[in-house]
């Protein structure tokens, strides 16, 4: 997988099964988890199945003015709790298939797994303190 530097926007390679091993970019050293990871259809089953970490997805489009909107916000957050908590973006127009097996009628919606498992669900963007708040619960 193919994981964008936070810091320096390099892309590294990362095997799905050191996403557990707090991975750093291999031009800055800065840690790959302190900003979101853009997820496809190849990679959002194993991130779920392979992370320690409970998982925040934030399911939008790039058409979505709320999702554009909302994704500075997602942004500080993966900054923020990034290594407790791991942020994932997945493009529902680009990646249907996967929002109709989760059933994602409305963006954004944020989904909360752990284990592979969903605990929790939010549709519409969240304002940061509410965000903060879900994830210091959930992490």
């Amino acid at each position: 997988m193919l994981i964008k530097c936070p810091k320096c926007q390099k892309s590294n390679r990362l095997p799905l099964e050191r996403i557990n091993e707090k991975p750093i970019c291999g031009v800055c050293q800065a840690s790959l988890l302190l900003g979101p990871i853009e997820a496809d259809q190849a990679s959002f089953h194993e991130i779920l199945k392979s992370s320690k970490l409970p998982v925040i997805v934030d399911f939008w489009a790039p058409w979505c003015g709320p999702c554009k909107m909302f994704a500075p916000t997602f942004q500080a957050s993966a900054i923020k709790y990034g290594e407790r908590m791991l942020h994932v973006k997945l493009d529902t127009e680009a990646n249907p298939t996967i929002a109709q097996q989760y059933n994602i009628r409305s963006i954004p919606t944020l989904a909360i797994f752990e284990n592979g498992s969903e605990l929790e669900r939010i549709s519409g963007a969240l304002p940061p303190t509410q965000l903060d708040q879900l994830v210091s619960r959930l992490s």
